[in-house]
């Protein structure tokens, strides 16, 4: 079918008359040269002929006016929808990308062989997980010397992490802020300060054109490539979103008019703003600025200490005891591209020497926007270089600025397919703040709100016999993705937050007690609205003291278990499943009714029949041990004062008993 229409696209392109006034190809390439994608692909597809309607079939752009050859005609047709993919996935428009690169993965000249790569990252993007995983696949089998092949075994790595993480979203409220503050452009790198929302939006502004890139011809239409009116620029409005009317206003600080700037963070006082900036095609570099009244000063580089001609400096936050700049930047003596640094701010407002943040959080790939809460110590930024949901997602690592946990990944919807970056709290344990996220958008970045919610799963643990509390009872809770520890105090409550809906599992352990385990399906937790509540007791024990197990009955002179006397040892078996480490003893034993010979093989065999049922229950054999007493162990008298009989005595002697042989 693909051949047919290539056959057809070339017959119409050969046998066509000059009738094209405008040469949409020749603009269409000025426009990507310049960056402008987004007006590169207009053009791309009038070039194209491709219109609302013509999704599957994909037609040749309006040829020059002197008819070239065929092989020429397949080149530009190529290579006009080859960036026409290019430019749709630049502006992260993945929907458009995915078919054109669709097409182009069938082009037999190699110049386009990585169009199945990036067809296989916006299936990815789409959310066409199983269908990424195939076509990344095919890439790594196509090109296995590629440099590309890494970045897509990871990949297809978080196409399968994505689908499992998506199957048990966090608990995370995620509502878009108004579209005042989501105009045209990107707007990210949200932050409130006092009563004031700052962010960043690269909105349509008035800028002086440029030359034109491609000439007037006679006949044909004057083909204008004006300066890309979409400025990056710091903006404010009030932090009350609830009012009917959001005004926004920009923030002038009093930067040249062709410089940019982005991602503002401020001293606790709010009278320093830090942020970047930068002019054309020069790095980024960090400024500060400070308010004196209502007015900022001319804002200054923080200094060689973090800024150079020879690598970029982007995205600063200052940490809210004011004491440390963190920020992201490509210099060299890093772990990747960009890494995360960070460095100390001096009291007259200078910068220290920058540090990098080690390779616990930095990767081969792209760190960015970081955010640390001195309080809680945890670490929330973004990177592409972990298995994750694609793109950059946000992780989360707890550390003293040195030494670091592994990030996390903070999980669906937190995270999407798409770019997720600029965590930004509004409360002190950063369970509420504000993102900055393209999953909503066919090109740019929006902000939204966002709130962690959690359900509490607690209790109190006391031991069995005594009923009352236990302290140092040590705690877990695994939610097939983290272990959780707590220790109970003297009031023997255990308190867990968790912040999705996965089925979980306690472990309640302390010395000389047999352990707990208890788990909650995710039936259970999908019923839970904030809590889930229940006390539990644990048994305690002594290394070789025997326990009795009540309600152990045989058939009438026989070893043969009784069905009751099953469902005891059923629960034995349990309590042996959650100390897998320890071993035990069986022992049975009789009253005097018979032999002494006869009693002691029988309760030999008695012993041995429960020990064969909870092997037949996966204990494994090595772990018990069995043994029969006969008539020898008495604990209460088989027979009355004067011979009379003692039948309650009798019923204690004919019991089966456990020990602890091993913790």
């Amino acid at each position: 079918m693909k051949k047919l229409i290539l056959f057809l696209i070339l017959a119409t392109a050969i046998t066509a008359e000059a009738q094209y006034v405008v040469n949409y190809k020749k603009v269409a390439d000025a426009y990507f040269q310049s960056k402008d994608y987004y007006a590169a692909s207009t053009f791309y597809k009038k070039a194209l002929k491709i219109t609302a309607d013509s999704s599957q079939v994909v037609l040749p752009y309006g040829k020059d006016k002197k008819l070239g050859s065929e092989e020429k005609v397949i080149e530009d047709y190529e290579g006009s929808l080859y960036n026409l993919a290019e430019a749709s996935r630049m502006y992260r428009d993945f929907t458009e990308a995915e078919k054109y690169y669709e097409v182009a993965s069938t082009f037999s000249n190699p110049k386009y062989y990585k169009s199945l790569f990036y067809y296989a990252e916006s299936l990815r993007a789409n959310k066409k997980f199983p269908q990424a995983i195939a076509a990344f696949e095919k890439f790594i089998t196509n090109n296995k010397t590629d440099g590309l092949v890494k970045t897509a075994n990871l990949e297809v790595l978080s196409c399968k992490f994505a689908m499992k993480e998506m199957r048990f979203p966090r608990l995370v409220q995620i509502k878009k802020v108004p579209s005042e503050i989501n105009g045209l452009g990107s707007n990210y790198a949200p932050i409130k300060q006092g009563s004031s929302f700052y962010f960043t939006s690269s909105r349509p502004v008035a800028v002086s054109g440029k030359p034109d890139v491609v000439k007037v011809v006679k006949g044909e239409s004057p083909i204008s490539t004006k300066a890309n009116p979409f400025m990056n620029n710091l903006y404010s409005s009030s932090s009350n979103f609830q009012d009917d009317k959001v005004n926004v206003k920009k923030i002038d600080f009093n930067l040249q008019n062709d410089m940019e700037f982005a991602a503002v963070s401020f001293n606790p006082e709010g009278n320093v703003a830090y942020f970047t900036a930068w002019k054309g095609q020069e790095k980024y570099s960090i400024y500060s600025a400070s308010k004196t009244d209502d007015k900022w000063s001319i804002p200054q580089s923080v200094g060689l200490q973090v800024n150079s001609k020879d690598f970029n400096a982007a995205q600063p936050f200052v940490t809210s005891d004011g004491k440390f700049l963190i920020f992201s930047s490509d210099r060299m003596g890093g772990y990747g591209k960009y890494d995360l640094w960070y460095a100390a701010i001096r009291s007259d407002g200078t910068i220290g020497q920058a540090v990098n943040l080690g390779p616990e959080i930095n990767s081969e790939a792209d760190e960015k926007a970081p955010y640390y809460n001195t309080i809680t110590k945890k670490l929330i930024f973004s990177t592409d270089g972990r298995i994750g949901f694609g793109g950059m997602d946000f992780y989360e690592s707890e550390g003293d600025l040195i030494n670091w946990t592994t990030p996390k990944n903070m999980g669906y919807p937190f995270n999407s397919s798409k770019d997720d970056v600029y965590f930004t709290p509004i409360n002190a344990d950063a369970s509420k703040g504000y993102i900055s996220s393209d999953r909503e958008s066919a090109c740019c970045l929006e902000i939204f709100e966002v709130k962690r919610e959690y359900i509490s799963v607690s209790g109190i643990i006391t031991d069995c016999k005594t009923k009352k509390p236990l302290d140092g009872v040590l705690v877990k809770m695994n939610d097939q993705e983290n272990d959780y520890i707590f220790t109970t105090n003297n009031t023997g409550k255990y308190d867990f937050k968790m912040d999705s809906r996965r089925p979980v599992k306690l472990n309640m352990t302390k010395e000389n007690y047999f352990a707990l385990n208890k788990s909650y399906a995710y039936e259970e937790i999908a019923k839970a609205d904030t809590l889930m509540y229940a006390d539990y007791c644990i048994n305690a024990f002594k290394i070789n003291v025997p326990i009795v197990l009540d309600n152990i009955y045989y058939e009438f002179n026989s070893a043969e278990l009784t069905e009751s006397s099953k469902k005891v040892l059923d629960a034995l078996a349990l309590i042996l499943d959650d100390n897998p480490e320890m071993e035990i003893e069986l022992g049975a034993h009789t009253d005097d009714v018979g032999t002494d010979v006869y009693n002691q093989e029988l309760s030999e065999r008695r012993a041995k029949s429960c020990v064969d049922y909870l092997v037949s229950k996966n204990i494994s054999q090595n772990r018990l041990a069995s043994k029969g007493y006969g008539e020898s162990m008495p604990i209460a008298p088989n027979k009355l004062k004067r011979g009379k009989d003692n039948p309650e005595g009798r019923a204690k002697n004919r019991r089966t008993e456990f020990k602890v042989t091993k913790k």
